[in-house]
């Protein structure tokens, strides 16, 4: 509780626009945001980024700041969402270069028969995608095109995580069924 009062007392200083007080609280938690942003990115430039906005952020509310959590719980809250937003960005960005280096690689193979092979595939789940119904269709472009997990495309459907397994199972039984007409 001692820690938690001296907190307060500095964090007051620094809404009075006390810079040093300010700088005190970063020195004091800068190591604590360190370890948790570290361990969510890695030692990365972009973690040392996320490390600096956090600090950020957290001047921006300081007049918001109410004191219910204790200041080193706050900022690790700060900390973590700053850097899941950051794993977010990442993925998608790899999810999409790693998407158009494949894509790109079958552009250049010179087996003109297999490019339009891969094609034809492609334009044919397209379209069984298409003739899904959009609640299984949702869940299928997000867990097996976009790379989300059951629990974020649960979050992102606003939709149970038993309702996104009992979705993407239709969606794959469907699925079959559709490309096997096609096909045969």
């Amino acid at each position: 509780m001692k820690q938690r009062g001296e907190d307060l007392k500095t964090l007051e200083k620094a809404r009075k626009g006390d810079h040093m007080a300010f700088a005190r609280i970063v020195r004091k938690y800068e190591p604590m945001v360190a370890n948790v942003v570290i361990g969510m990115l890695g030692n990365t430039p972009e973690a040392d980024d996320v490390g600096q906005e956090v600090f950020i952020r957290f001047y921006r509310a300081l007049d918001h700041f109410r004191g219910e959590a204790a200041l080193g719980t706050y900022l690790t809250r700060i900390a973590i969402n700053l850097s899941l937003n950051e794993l977010k960005k990442k993925k998608r960005t790899v999810s999409l270069f790693t998407r158009n280096q494949q894509n790109a690689g079958y552009d250049d193979i010179s087996d003109e028969g297999r490019s339009h092979e891969k094609k034809d595939n492609e334009e044919l789940v397209k379209k069984a995608l298409e003739m899904l119904d959009p609640r299984f269709r949702s869940v299928v472009v997000l867990r097996m095109i976009e790379g989300y997990d059951t629990k974020e495309t649960s979050r992102i459907l606003e939709i149970p995580v038993g309702t996104v397994l009992s979705r993407l199972a239709r969606a794959q039984k469907q699925l079959k069924k559709i490309l096997e007409n096609v096909i045969l």
